[in-house]
């Protein structure tokens, strides 16, 4: 059979597009029971601009997405692994959910997609089972699998696999571990893992946690609620949303029809969770996150540091802080896969002159590094941690001449003994209370540092005084994926004393100094 030139060009576009593909040739059931073609929605668009994204510069995907519910997730998946194996021989696409009904779900999308496909698009089956279609003229597949016991999956090769609600998978590591191995790193391979949150802690938890720290070969994409058309209601006209609410549509830029949806929402949850209508609670922000701090926040304890103010801080742009003191924090690490990192202060402004993560062991390289901020921003302070082995980088940069350093010791006693445990509960405390001044704060919009910024817990000891949870503790609660919030300890170095303008640099560093810098290495 011949094809002209134009029925090819047509061929090729909906190989190579697929939001084009979908809507001509997809049919899903909507939630009204019709059948239509797969339009997709703004968050199934901003997704597929990540994943393909991702896949240009990587040859391949490895994308997490912690999601707010109902807004299609899914779907656009099912129907990224259906074009995936219609279109290329020898593909296979294994989807693993949480639940026997959800798997079912699933292949009942597969099996529409299937049915509904243009007679000269749809490939050719010579067998089907209740979970499973084989292409045989393509040698493709499409398989589907609910997680369980036993690992499935295993013992077989994949190219794209889907994990489904991944944090509600029983026995994750095994499953992860199985679907891992059956997919090779190789470039034209896809892993997609989705799911709303299920409190910290977990494979799921673990791996987005290390993508905002960007460890690791996934990266993530998070979808807030409000990306969603749908999530509207249009207010009544008398209709006033309580205070809470109005500071929270302020937070995430919302209109009137989309807070009013959420208080409504968040009304009925409140039942459920034992919360309050008139302020958003733990069970909504869950179910709909609108960062990804509350997608994983869980009733229990909470961050000593609100994800909220955080969130403000992200969003907010400070006046010009010039006439304040320029002051530099350094949280060296201390091993077990942490790292350096170096933060700058100026009044209410912090981390846009320099947001440094150093990811070496040896100190003189690290010292090396730290001079070279010194030497280009001309703090008029700089503390860092000593802790571990801060001292010797410490003493290091004072044998180079710098003179305003000094090295802080979390443990030690603080300059207000009657409200804070030691040194650390206090620099953070003070940190807690710029976040929380009225006056605004304004730090990078970055994902990483506010998973640090909000990782510890707080309580009061016998004396009433403020005790930060310990490293040792977060990652023993968030997991082996957290790390050390580095980030959120290097801010809080730069509130150790009070510092006064003046210019911290007693001469140039040693020219081979700079000449060793990696960083200058062609």
């Amino acid at each position: 059979m011949t094809i002209s030139k134009r029925e090819l060009a047509i061929r090729q576009r909906l190989k190579n597009d697929l939001v084009h593909y979908a809507a001509r040739c997809l049919k899903i059931r909507t939630k009204s029971g019709e059948i239509a073609p797969l339009i997709l929605n703004t968050p199934q668009r901003r997704l597929h601009h990540a994943i393909e994204d991702q896949r240009k510069r990587h040859g391949k995907v490895r994308m997490l997405i912690p999601k707010s519910r109902q807004w299609g997730c899914s779907t656009y998946v099912e129907a990224r692994a259906y074009h995936y194996v219609t279109h290329g021989f020898g593909k296979r696409a294994f989807i693993l959910t949480h639940a026997q009904d959800a798997t079912e779900a699933v292949f009942e999308m597969a099996q529409r997609f299937h049915t509904y496909c243009p007679v000269l698009l749809r490939p050719h089956t010579d067998r089907a089972t209740a979970k499973s279609l084989h292409f045989d003229r393509l040698d493709s597949g499409f398989e589907v699998g609910t997680a369980g016991a036993k690992a499935v999956g295993r013992g077989r090769t994949i190219q794209l696999f889907h994990g489904s609600e991944v944090a509600y998978w029983p026995n994750a590591e095994s499953h992860m571990a199985g679907a891992l191995e059956a997919v090779p790193d190789e470039a034209g391979t896809e892993i997609i893992l989705e799911s709303t949150a299920n409190g910290v802690g977990g494979v799921f938890y673990d791996l987005c946690l290390a993508a905002m720290k960007r460890t690791g070969p996934y990266e993530m994409i998070f979808v807030p609620w409000f990306w969603h058309a749908a999530y509207r209601a249009d207010p009544p006209p008398d209709w006033q949303a309580p205070e809470a609410w109005r500071d929270y549509a302020r937070l995430h830029a919302l209109n009137a029809a989309q807070i009013h949806w959420a208080w409504r929402k968040n009304a009925s949850l409140a039942q459920a969770s034992g919360g309050e209508g008139d302020q958003p609670c733990w069970l909504f922000m869950q179910e709909y996150p609108a960062t990804v701090e509350e997608a994983f926040q869980s009733s229990g304890r909470g961050s000593f540091i609100r994800p909220e103010l955080v969130v403000a801080a992200r969003r907010n742009i400070v006046t010009d802080q010039s006439g304040a003191p320029l002051v530099l924090g350094v949280d060296v690490a201390r091993g077990g896969g942490d790292k350096t990192r170096i933060l700058d202060r100026i009044g209410r402004a912090a981390g846009h002159g320099v947001d440094l993560t150093i990811d070496s062991d040896d100190l003189m390289e690290v010292a090396g590094l730290i001079g070279r901020e010194i030497e280009r921003l001309k703090p008029d302070m700089t503390f860092i941690d000593v802790t571990g082995l801060g001292a010797g980088v410490v003493d290091r940069l004072k044998e180079r001449g710098y003179r305003r350093l000094r090295g802080i010791n979390f443990g030690s006693r603080s300059l207000e003994p009657e409200r804070y445990a030691n040194k650390r509960a206090e620099m953070w405390g003070k940190m807690g209370e710029w976040f929380a001044d009225p006056g605004g704060c304004d730090i990078p919009d970055d994902d990483a540092l506010q998973a640090d910024i909000c990782a510890p817990t707080a309580r009061f000891d016998s004396n009433s005084r403020l005790l930060l949870e310990s490293k040792e503790e977060i990652k023993k609660r968030l997991g082996h994926g957290f790390g050390s919030p580095d980030g959120g300890d290097a801010l809080a170095l730069t509130f150790a004393e009070t510092v006064h303008r003046g210019n911290g640099l007693l001469r140039r560093p040693p020219a081979a100094d700079l000449a060793a810098d990696p960083r200058r290495r062609s």
